[in-house]
């Protein structure tokens, strides 16, 4: 099925907004795969729409609230993580203390870069590269302790966002 040269501008301008491309064909009525082939032809042709909307949310929302709403995604898949390491009884404490330390150092690592647009995030960085150091201490040196430093994290990163937003 042809379709207009507007059908295909409004499917990229939705998803420019920030639909999904699934949404934005279905608001224009294109098949997804029709919607895909054209963002992918469009890439090709030098046209990232994807480029174009992380623009769009920058310029739309500056730079610090775009990167507060990235740093607020990733601490949600951190804290959803460190949920389902702490629970899982498939894990020895051992092993656990170990996906810690490297959940911690990702997460230290996008804080810190997302801290050159706000100093409270800097901030913050510190503090997570803090307890990334503390956990391969524990881990290195007390061991038995790995599954109660666990506990801990959680609350005290709330704490950790309360005092550095």
């Amino acid at each position: 099925m042809a379709y207009s040269a507007e059908t295909k501008r409004k499917l990229r301008a939705n998803y420019i907004k920030g639909m999904t491309l699934k949404a934005s064909s279905v608001a224009v009525s294109v098949k997804y795969e029709t919607a895909r082939n054209w963002k992918r032809k469009a890439e090709q042709e030098g046209d990232d729409w994807d480029n174009v909307r992380a623009a769009h949310n920058v310029s739309k929302s500056g730079v610090k609230a775009l990167t507060a709403a990235v740093i607020e995604d990733f601490v949600l898949m951190f804290k959803s993580t460190i949920d389902q390491v702490k629970d899982s009884k498939d894990i020895d404490p051992l092993q656990k203390a170990q996906l810690i330390a490297q959940l911690s150092d990702s997460y230290s690592k996008t804080v810190k870069a997302a801290g050159d647009s706000n100093p409270k995030l800097s901030a913050l960085a510190v503090a997570m590269e803090v307890l990334k150091l503390l956990a391969d201490y524990i881990r290195n040196h007390y061991p038995h302790l790995t599954e109660s430093y666990a506990e801990m994290l959680e609350p005290f990163g709330q704490e950790l966002s309360r005092v550095y937003g």
